[in-house]
């Protein structure tokens, strides 16, 4: 299992709004092959970034993902903030799990 981060610092006067961006999605991923689940971690404390969470079953179902039609009208969907709305730029990382739990 791969999981992928994308830190977004966000100005809090847009965090609402960029919060309803997640809230309304076309969620499209939820439907793709691989798909397991996504997160989006608000910060709890000041000057951090937001964080979105998905979890694949592999790196060539987020690769598929990623270059599919699905991906495109995904963000395009979505709409955008205005350049202010960010403090920063994104920053992706991606991690292979090697060890997890549950309750």
């Amino acid at each position: 299992m791969i999981v992928t981060a994308n830190r977004i610092p966000v100005n809090p006067e847009y965090a609402e709004a960029f919060e309803a961006r997640f809230a309304n999605r076309a969620g499209l991923v939820d439907t793709m092959p691989g798909f397991i689940s996504n997160d989006v971690l608000r910060p709890a404390t000041p000057d951090t970034p937001y964080v979105v969470l998905t979890y694949w079953e592999s790196r060539e179902h987020f690769d598929a993902w990623v270059s599919s039609d699905a991906f495109k009208q995904g963000h395009a969907r979505s709409g955008s903030l205005p350049p202010e709305a960010y403090s920063g730029r994104n920053q992706f990382e991606m991690f292979e799990v090697v060890a997890s739990s549950e309750r």
